[in-house]
Order: structure tokens, then sequence, then C-alpha cells
């Protein structure tokens, strides 16, 4: 059944709330261990969980049509390459610039759901919030990146862009396919195949660098795992079957305010004029992009 508007508005709500706070947590996280093991790490946690709960909502994994197919692709274009590429990036790039930049995800949604996604074609209004919004990207990266620490967060930055990409991608591919398809499923054996690769991963280019098993250090990777990945992602995939995929990732319109707010207050982050203006043109090309028509009389 298609959730009512109050509960689709309740949901979106708590998914920006917690993943608001994800940037900051992860920054703190990293403090003890390397990027790609905390990647790892994240989402062992999540799936086990998930993959414990989903006997008890009788979900019977890989048995519907596209399932292996969504499996693969949430793998690598929503867990494994955008959380690898984030968390290397937030070793310098603050918390809150990665969400702003992340926050792109709407406008590059926009650009593939118009070819992969027949009721989803770009409009005038849709064109100009795009041209706007990397308006913004752009004036974000014209700026001078010694005021936060240099080449190596104009480099992370550069990198970060990968994510958003990705993620898109990944938005319009389980639009596209991923119909009838259980969220559980969507959202647990992906993360449980990107925890075994990026584990890998870990063990090949990060032997040596130390892992601080500190309390800051567990609490971020239970926060991220339970609270950041297993309950919104499964939430966000459960809303996606009945929401356009565009209208979706419009939760990365509000959280990097959030986002931005919580590094500046909390973690003593450093904002730039450039920040702000180039996020403030970010947020308007994604609402202009992202604003619902509206029907002739």
């Amino acid at each position: 059944m298609k959730p009512s508007r109050a509960l689709t508005w309740a949901v979106l709500g708590l998914l920006i709330l917690i993943w608001s706070t994800t940037w900051a947590v992860i920054r703190v996280g990293l403090r003890g261990l390397p990027p790609f093991t905390g990647v790892a790490l994240r989402f062992a946690i999540a799936s086990a969980v998930l993959l414990a709960v989903a006997p008890l909502f009788g979900v019977r994994l890989g048995r519907q049509p596209n399932e292996l197919r969504i499996w693969w692709i949430n793998t690598f274009l929503t867990f494994t390459i955008p959380y690898g590429v984030l968390y290397w990036s937030e070793q310098w790039l603050p918390s809150g610039l990665a969400a702003v930049i992340f926050a792109t995800t709407p406008l590059i949604t926009a650009l593939v759901a118009h070819f992969a996604l027949p009721a989803e074609r770009l409009t005038a209004r849709t064109i100009l919030g795009v041209l706007v919004g990397f308006g913004g990207i752009a004036v974000l990266y014209s700026g001078d990146f010694q005021a936060l620490g240099g080449g190596p967060v104009a480099r992370a930055a550069a990198v970060m862009l990968i994510a958003p990409t990705c993620a898109a991608l990944s938005n319009v591919a389980v639009k596209r396919w991923g119909g009838g398809i259980h969220p559980l499923s969507i959202s647990a054996v992906p993360m449980a195949v990107t925890a075994v690769l990026m584990g890998t991963l870990a063990w090949v280019v990060e032997r040596g660098r130390p892992v601080t098993f500190n309390t800051p250090a567990v609490l971020s990777l239970l926060y991220l795992g339970l609270i950041g990945s297993a309950l919104p992602f499964t939430l966000y995939f459960w809303l996606l079957r009945q929401e356009a995929a565009t209208r979706m990732s419009m939760i990365n319109y509000a959280t990097p305010v959030l986002a931005v707010a919580i590094g500046t207050l909390f973690m003593g982050e450093p904002i730039t004029l450039r920040i702000v203006l180039g996020s403030a043109l970010v947020l308007l090309g994604v609402g202009v992009a992202m604003r619902k028509r509206n029907k002739s009389p």
C-alpha cells in the first residue's frame, strides 16, 4: 500500500535528521580507524542486523526478478564506491563541505533519470535548477582551499564528486529494476558484500596503519552501522518504491544545511564565504529542479 502523505514526510524527516549527523560522526570514527576499515566494519554491523531480521519479515532472498542485478548495482554504486570515496575524502575534507558536494546527487539523478526513466523527463525548470546547482559547485571549487587545509583538501573535494555520481546512477537503477524486491534484500545483501570487499581492500592497503578501538571509535561504528545504515537505508528503499527517484533524492537538499551547522558548531570546522555562497546556489538549484510542477486547471 502507498504510504500516507504524513507517513512519507515523517520518514523523509527522519532520514534527513539521521543522515545530517553521519558526516560528522564519520570524521570522529576516522580518528581511530582507517577509512576502508571503517567502511567495512560499518556495513558488517548493518548487514548482520538486517540479515538477522529478514526472516522475521518473511523475506526470501534471491527469489525476485532482477534481484541479483540490484544486489550488484547497489553493492558498487550505493555502498562500495561512494562510501570508500566518502571516507577517504573526509580524512581531509570538512564534513559539511562533503555533505554539500554529495547534495549534487539530485541534480545528477535528474540528468540520468531523463534518459532511463520515461516518467521523469527533464523540464525547463529542471534544467535551470541543474545549471544553478552546478554553478554553486563551480563557486565551491573556485575557492582558495588554503583556508580549509590546502592541496589535500582540494584533491579530496575533486575525488568526492565520484560519490554523488554513483549514488545518482544507483537511485535510477533501483527505481527502474527494483520494483517488487523487498527493501531488506536491497539493503542487507549489498551491505554484506561491501563489508567483504572493503575488508579485503583494507587488508591490502591499510596494513600497518593503527586501528584504535577507543570509546569514540566504537560508538561511531555502532551509530553508523545501526542508526546511520541499517535503519535509514531500509526505510529509504521502501519509500523509493513509492516515490519518484528525483523526489527521493531531495533528501540531499536539507541534509547539508544541518551537516554544515553540525560540523561548524561541534567539530570546529572552518567555513568560508565561498562555501556559504556555493552551498546556497547548490541548494537553490536542487530546490528549483525538484519543485513539483503545478497541474493545469
